[in-house]
C-alpha cells in the first residue's frame, strides 16, 4: 500500500513514541504542524500511538478542514483545548498513560493546563524526539530541499552582476536580498533555538566578517544593536575586501542555506590559502558523511585538517569560534544533526 507524506511523517514520530514510552503526542508549533499537514493553522494534532489522528482547529475560523485529509469524525474546530479531550472520549479512546507536548517551545501556562486536563498522564517534552523524528527526510522534503537549492543557487550565479561601484555592504545586501525575494524566497528564516534571529541571512565585507555574534552562528558581523549580525557598514565597499553572502533560501517551507566569498579584486595571499583549506575541508566531510558516522569525528577531522593547515585560528570564527562544521536543514536551519 502507498502511503501518505503524512502517514510516512506519523510512522517516524511513533517510532520515537515508542522508544520513549509514550502512548500519545500532541503537536501544536506552526513547524511541526507544517511537518505533518503542508499547512499551518492554529490548533492542535494529537497522535495516538496506535489509531487515527486527530486534528482541531482554533484558527483561521474558515478554515478548510477537508484539506487536512483526515477520517470523517477526525477533525475539529475547538474554541479551547479541553475539548480534545471530550472527542477523543467520545470516539471511544481512554487517555493516555503517558503524553508528549512540544515543552521547548510550549508556554508554561499552557503546560500547566495540559497538566491539568490531562491529570491522570505522565507528562513529557517531546520537542527532542521530533526534531529526531524531522532529521531523516522523506523524498518528498528531499526533493523540496534541492529545488530550494536550485532557485537558491540560480540568484547566487548572477550576484557579481548585483554589484555597483559606490555600493555600501549594507546596499549590497539589500540587493541580494531583493533578487532573492525576486526569484522566489518567501523571506522567512526559521531557526532552531529560543535566542537565535535573523532576518534573510548575513552579507558580511571586509573587517565586518570577523565580529563576533551573540548567536550560535559561525558568521558574525555587526549588524545593528536591536539585531547584532550581518551587514552594517554605510561606508563604500573597496577594492581588497572579501565579501562573504551567507542566506537562507526558503522557496517552499523547506529551507536550504548556501554560503560564497567573493571579492572586489586581489586579496593576500592567506585569504586564497584559507579558502582552499575550507575547500578541502568540505570535500572531506562530503567524502566520509555516511550513515552510521559519528558527528563528533567529522567536527574532529574537519579541525585537525585547518590544524594541520596552520588555520585552526580562523576556524568557524575568528575571535570567537562555533563548534561546528555543519548542520542539517529542513523545515528550519538548524535541523538535526549537528556537526
Amino acid at each position: 500500500m502507498i502511503q501518505t507524506e503524512r502517514e510516512l511523517k506519523v510512522l517516524k514520530i511513533r517510532e520515537q513514541m515508542q522508544r520513549n514510552q509514550l502512548e500519545a503526542c500532541i503537536v501544536s508549533t506552526p513547524v511541526n504542524t507544517y511537518y505533518l499537514h503542508q499547512c499551518i493553522f492554529q490548533g492542535y494534532t494529537y497522535i495516538p500511538l496506535e489509531g487515527e489522528v486527530f486534528s482541531f482547529v482554533r484558527r483561521p475560523s474558515d478554515f478548510n478542514l477537508k484539506a487536512l485529509q483526515l477520517q470523517d469524525g477526525h477533525c475539529h474546530f475547538i474554541r479551547k483545548p479541553e475539548q480534545i479531550i471530550e472527542v477523543i472520549q467520545a470516539a471511544g479512546l481512554t487517555l493516555p498513560a503517558s503524553l508528549g507536548l512540544e515543552g521547548e517551545e510550549m508556554p508554561q501556562s499552557q503546560w500547566a493546563r495540559f497538566e491539568k486536563m490531562f491529570a491522570t498522564s505522565q507528562i513529557k517534552n517531546i520537542s527532542h524526539l521530533l526534531r529526531q523524528a524531522r532529521s531523516v527526510k522523506t523524498e518528498y522534503e528531499l526533493e523540496q530541499i534541492r529545488q530550494s537549492a536550485r532557485l537558491h543557487e540560480a540568484v547566487y550565479r548572477n550576484i557579481p552582476s548585483f554589484y555597483r561601484p559606490g555600493m555600501s555592504e549594507k546596499d549590497f545586501c539589500i540587493e541580494i536580498e531583493y533578487q532573492m525575494r525576486k526569484g522566489g524566497c518567501l523571506g522567512l528564516f526559521r531557526c532552531y533555538g529560543i535566542d537565535m534571529e535573523s532576518f534573510m541571512g548575513s552579507v558580511v565585507a571586509g573587517d565586518n566578517a570577523a565580529a563576533s555574534s551573540p548567536y550560535d552562528f559561525a558568521l558574525g558581523g555587526a549588524g545593528h544593536p536591536s539585531n547584532p549580525i550581518g551587514a552594517t557598514q554605510d561606508t563604500a565597499l573597496r577594492e581588497g575586501q572579501s565579501i562573504l553572502v551567507d542566506m537562507c533560501g526558503n522557496f517552499s517551507g523547506y529551507l536550504d542555506d548556501l554560503s560564497r566569498c567573493y571579492s572586489l579584486g586581489k586579496l593576500p595571499e592567506i585569504a586564497y590559502r584559507a579558502h582552499q583549506v575550507a575547500l578541502d575541508i568540505q570535500a572531506y566531510v562530503q567524502e566520509n558523511l555516511r550513515p552510521g558516522v559519528i558527528c563528533e569525528d567529522l567536527y574532529n577531522g574537519a579541525l585537525k585538517m585547518a590544524q594541520e593547515a596552520g588555520m585552526a585560528e580562523y576556524f568557524m570564527g575568528c575571535r570567537q569560534q562555533a563548534k561546528f562544521v555543519g548542520h542539517g536543514v529542513g523545515l528550519v536551519i538548524n535541523e538535526l544533526p549537528v556537526l
